[in-house]
């Protein structure tokens, strides 16, 4: 996963280590954001349909929900890395001029 992936291709190899660690941040922050989202849409498909996984679906409805996450996070059409990594270079900014 190509954590400037959302990133225009003319910016991603230009962006400074610091920048590039800011944007894998914000990428893995969007994938488990969507992940929980994911899980709680999942939790609540009525299971009681006579046709179950019993527990070991029960068990997956986890993982299934994180992977889910990281692979809309990483096709970059949720927009929310993006805009997490703007907010994390307007905080890095400001502790830089100390304010």
């Amino acid at each position: 996963m190509d954590p400037t992936s959302s990133l225009p291709p003319s910016q991603a190899p230009q962006m400074p280590r610091p920048a590039r660690d800011m944007a894998t941040t914000a990428r893995e922050f969007e994938a488990v954001f969507v992940g929980q989202m994911t899980k709680l849409m999942v939790e609540m498909v009525e299971t009681d349909t006579g046709f179950s996984g019993g527990h070991a679906e029960e068990m997956f409805r986890g993982i299934l929900a994180e992977q889910m996450g990281n692979e809309i996070a990483k096709r970059g059409n949720f927009g929310l890395a993006p805009m997490v990594l703007d907010q994390m270079i307007r905080m890095q900014e400001g502790a830089a001029n100390g304010q």
